[in-house]
């Protein structure tokens, strides 16, 4: 790859062996980002944007099969896959926005390992001793929120369970689950949870819910 620095190659090639994990067919979009900086982008099944930045020199705003990509660095290829540009539909946060709070690394994989463990125990024994759909079991689980932070400004900031699985099960917190804290940032309607290796984002449907209040706080479940 003469367009990527061979120091980034291997955090590139993790990022896009999780993504194509997650999703088989996933899209990555490579963006400039800077001089000598690529942010690489890309959308999980359940609907959060995820983004790592990489060392290299690429001019263009380039989008490919994330699949396709990871075999082109297994080969060792120069050369960019076929291009998919038309078939990235997904606006993009307006910037890296601002941190309003700061998370223990070891309460977002606290937060996300008590979900994947509902999941499982709701998918055996049922809830409330009623059989529920895996699928419809998965979407209430990402739509729970967990975490409310209550910003300097005033503003009310929710952080879905959507967001935390997408950090974790990409691997942006970090080779120490207990070292370290998350970031969550706001940017217009847009939610992130930014790790050391990279940045979830999610923009609700309804935008973020913003109350004043008199104190700054965070709450967890």
């Amino acid at each position: 790859m003469s367009w990527l620095d061979p120091a980034s190659v291997p955090d590139a090639g993790a990022y896009l062996a999780r993504l194509v994990r997650l999703d088989a067919a996933a899209l990555v979009r490579l963006r400039p980002a800077g001089a000598g900086a690529l942010a690489l982008w890309a959308r999980l099944p359940f609907e959060v944007l995820v983004t790592r930045q990489v060392a290299a020199d690429l001019a263009g705003d380039v989008t490919v099969r994330a699949a396709d990509l990871l075999r082109a660095f297994d080969a060792d290829s120069a050369e960019l896959p076929v291009r998919y540009d038309s078939q990235w539909l997904w606006p993009l946060p307006p910037g890296a926005g601002r941190v309003v709070e700061r998370l223990p690394v070891a309460e977002v994989h606290r937060i996300g390992a008590a979900a994947a463990t509902t999941l499982r125990e709701a998918a055996a024994e049922g809830v409330r001793g009623r059989a529920v759909g895996e699928r419809a079991l998965r979407e209430a689980l990402l739509d729970h929120v967990p975490v409310v932070v209550t910003a300097d400004d005033g503003s009310r900031v929710e952080v879905p369970q959507r967001l935390v699985q997408a950090v974790v099960r990409m691997g942006f917190l970090g080779p120490d689950p207990a070292v370290g804290d998350v970031r969550v940032r706001t940017a217009g309607g847009w939610v992130g949870l930014a790790g050391e290796y990279g940045t979830g984002w999610y923009r609700p449907s309804r935008g973020l819910q913003v109350r004043r209040t008199d104190e700054r706080s965070v709450t967890s479940s």
